[in-house]
């Protein structure tokens, strides 16, 4: 199933980044693709806080992942965009961050291609005008489910 969803603003790319987070029910891989400056990091930004995180969410550019432990979820937030060899990531221990309880949200997936495990949703942003379209692929079951869910609570807001 795919979804495309339009935002314009960082406010109301914060609030899909929380409603999709709550779709995917706080758990499985994300990968984030676009071009620099399309808003990869302020939809992390979003899930993140989406599922109760209060304090800074800062870019894993230059760490590769930064871990957040909340109350109802474990999210691991990868920016891959200065990695230079994939098996760099077999380094870092890779694998272990990738639970079936884990919300792994990964920037330039592309860079990690080989080692990095399948997706449960793939999400492309690019620009649209003002704002930026988002285009929502579920990759597994799990994707597909929570696409369906995002996209349900999200027409149910529009009626409203």
């Amino acid at each position: 199933m795919s979804y495309v969803v339009e935002v314009e603003g960082e406010a109301a790319m914060h609030q899909l980044g929380g409603d999709l987070a709550r779709a995917l029910v706080g758990h499985g891989v994300v990968y984030l693709e676009g071009n620099l400056g399309m808003g990869k990091t302020t939809l992390s930004r979003g899930m993140i806080r989406g599922l109760g995180h209060e304090g800074a969410v800062k870019s894993p550019t230059f760490t590769l992942v930064e871990p957040y432990e909340l109350a109802g979820a474990t999210v691991y937030h990868f920016d891959l965009y200065r990695l230079a060899d994939p098996e760099e990531l077999e380094f870092l221990g890779v694998r272990d961050y990738f639970s079936a309880d884990s919300l792994c949200l990964v920037e330039w997936p592309e860079k990690g291609a080989g080692v990095l495990p399948r997706p449960d949703l793939t999400i492309t942003i690019s620009i649209e005008g003002e704002g930026r379209r988002l285009l929502l692929a579920g990759q597994t079951e799990h994707g597909r489910a929570s696409c369906q869910r995002l996209q349900q609570k999200r027409s149910m807001a529009e009626r409203d």
